[in-house]
C-alpha cells in the first residue's frame, strides 16, 4: 500500500538527519514502486559497491514503469539536484496513495 507523505517534509527530514532518513525512505518507496509494478531488486544492493549503481538504475527505470512518468527526467533531477528527484518520486507516489 502506497503511503502518502509530504514531499517537502521528506526533503527536510533527509537534510536534518544528514541523509539517514533517505536510507529508510528509499527502502519504503522501493517497496511501494514494486507494488505498482516496478521490478526493483533487493535493497541490500544499495550497500554493495558497483551493485548500488545497478540498483539506482533499476530504481529509476522502475519509477518510470510504475508511475508512467519520465525516468530520464528523474535521472537528471537526481544527478543535478537530488531534492528535486526526491520531490518528483514522492509526488508521483502520492498520486497512487489511497
Amino acid at each position: 500500500m502506497v503511503k502518502e507523505r509530504n514531499p517537502i517534509l521528506v526533503i527536510i527530514l533527509i537534510m536534518i538527519t544528514f541523509g539517514i532518513y533517505a536510507l529508510f525512505w528509499y527502502y519504503w518507496t522501493k517497496n511501494e514502486l514494486n507494488e505498482l509494478g516496478a521490478d526493483i531488486p533487493s535493497y541490500i544492493f544499495v550497500f554493495i559497491p558497483i551493485l548500488n549503481i545497478y540498483w539506482i538504475i533499476k530504481y529509476i527505470v522502475g519509477y518510470g514503469k510504475a508511475t508512467g512518468k519520465s525516468a530520464f527526467a528523474l535521472f537528471l533531477a537526481l544527478i543535478i539536484f537530488n531534492p528535486i528527484g526526491v520531490y518528483m518520486i514522492q509526488s508521483a507516489l502520492n498520486e497512487h496513495a489511497k
